[in-house]
């Protein structure tokens, strides 16, 4: 079973404040990884330096393509020092989703820049939103990018509420994608459980496909403080077998 973490986003501004006090608090809940976007108030070495103390490993980083072009040497420099296997690039503006060739342009420029880290050992991944799923030609604009680039130097990190809210059966996504789903988001409404998203069904999924490096639990909605609701996702996640 893969291991859980949690997506940092979704203490963004905690981590603002204080990166190591927070993931320290995200280690005692039982999380045993997480997934940056961003450093919070620290740089990459004193991210390190945090997560080390708190015994946790980096599941992943998000890094946005403005960022992997302008300065992609850092980039990877700073996911080797960090111990992360992978790199994903969590947004694209749905303002040039307008063609299935813009599509297959971004996968290319991805494949790229995927084959790049692939040399030192890191996948590179793509996360989607639901406005990735819009279609042309039939086709999702999420497939026309995954299949504009090699499977090895471009994988997916697949959202199970966004799949469910844009029009997508998350457990049938799961399984036609199969090993080129490398993370997963775990994300409902608001905490797990609370939402449209069966995930009796999605672990069932994921299972099979035995393919999933990290489970992540994300939340950009909350019924309570943001370090509660993150305690509920992953206690809700125990009562469900998963840690």
């Amino acid at each position: 079973m893969p291991p859980i973490a949690l997506q940092l986003w979704s203490l963004k501004d905690d981590v603002a404040r204080d990166f190591a006090g927070t993931v320290a608090r995200v280690a005692e809940i039982g999380y045993t990884g997480v997934e940056l976007a961003g450093y919070g108030n620290l740089d990459a070495r004193g991210v390190r330096s945090a997560l080390d103390a708190a015994g946790l490993k980096v599941a992943g980083m998000h890094v946005i393509a403005p960022v992997l072009r302008a300065e992609p040497e850092r980039v990877l420099q700073e996911a080797l020092l960090l111990g992360t296997k992978h790199i994903t690039v969590p947004w694209w503006p749905p303002e040039l989703f307008v063609s299935a060739a813009m599509a297959e342009k971004i996968g290319e420029e991805l494949n790229a820049f995927g084959a790049r880290v692939r040399a030192h050992g890191i996948q590179l991944s793509y996360h989607h939103h639901a406005h990735e799923l819009q279609r042309f030609n039939g086709r999702t604009a999420l497939d026309l990018i995954l299949g504009a680039a090699e499977p090895r130097n471009l994988a997916g990190e697949f959202d199970v509420y966004w799949l469910q809210v844009g029009g997508v059966d998350p457990v049938r996504a799961l399984r036609d994608y199969g090993a080129r789903v490398k993370l997963v988001h775990l994300k409902d409404e608001t905490e797990l459980g609370s939402g449209p998203v069966n995930f009796n069904a999605v672990f069932a999924a994921l299972d099979e496909i035995g393919s999933v490096d990290w489970q992540i639990v994300e939340q950009e909605r909350f019924n309570h403080e943001p370090l509660e609701s993150v305690r509920r996702c992953y206690e809700q996640l125990r009562a469900w077998g998963r840690v």
